[in-house]
């Protein structure tokens, strides 16, 4: 056999062989599974919002703002916010009845004493039908009427002025309106977990510094 016809019988079976490889890759590739390309999620987009902050940082362990736009992340501030500021209401009235300042009179034409209304969740139970009423009543007209932006004029989730409370709110400049709306969100998310505490320690009884006997 001469040479050149061994250097041709060669090349030949090495092209063979790259084709048959290729085609076996080929056919191999085709029952892979597909690497879908996952979108990038929105977080980074809240990284820099207000109450993202030391220690804690971005915190979203349940996944909230996977995905989300700023419409859904104004929403959960929103709420994060009335939340907050119902606790706050609530653990400030905890700390005063159990401090022992009521109001005075009666509750109902019945002549039951507002000084004989229980503290924490046993006023439930001892306030008249009537007056869960009444409050029901009050809690959802404010919920649907007032706290809310009426006319349309917030600057930012939870911004309720609605042109008549103001209180030199705009004379404030841009970095003293950011920190009061960060003391704001601090402090009804630290009410949150305080209306919570005593709940708990309601039920489970004992005496607490400062709140006393609950």
């Amino acid at each position: 056999r001469s040479p050149g016809k061994s250097i041709f019988l060669s090349q030949t079976k090495l092209k063979m062989k790259s084709v048959i490889f290729a085609l076996v890759a080929g056919s191999a590739a085709a029952f892979a599974p597909v690497v879908v390309q996952k979108a990038t999620t929105s977080l980074h987009a809240f990284e820099s919002e207000l109450g993202v902050q030391e220690p804690l940082g971005f915190y979203d362990p349940l996944g909230l703002l996977d995905d989300a736009d700023q419409e859904r992340f104004d929403r959960l501030r929103y709420v994060e916010l009335k939340h907050g500021r119902i606790s706050q209401l609530a653990f400030l009235g905890n700390i005063i009845t159990r401090a022992g300042v009521k109001l005075p009179g009666n509750i109902d034409y019945e002549g039951t004493t507002f000084e004989s209304i229980p503290n924490g969740w046993a006023a439930v139970g001892a306030i008249p039908s009537a007056g869960i009423a009444q409050i029901v009543l009050l809690v959802g007209f404010l919920e649907l009427a007032v706290m809310k932006d009426v006319s349309g004029d917030a600057e930012f989730p939870g911004d309720f002025r609605n042109g008549f409370l103001d209180y030199g709110w705009d004379d404030f400049d841009e970095e003293t309106k950011l920190f009061k709306r960060g003391v704001e969100l601090n402090n009804g998310r630290a009410a949150m977990f305080g209306i919570l505490g005593l709940m708990v320690h309601e039920q489970l009884g004992g005496t607490l510094p400062i709140v006393g006997p609950m």
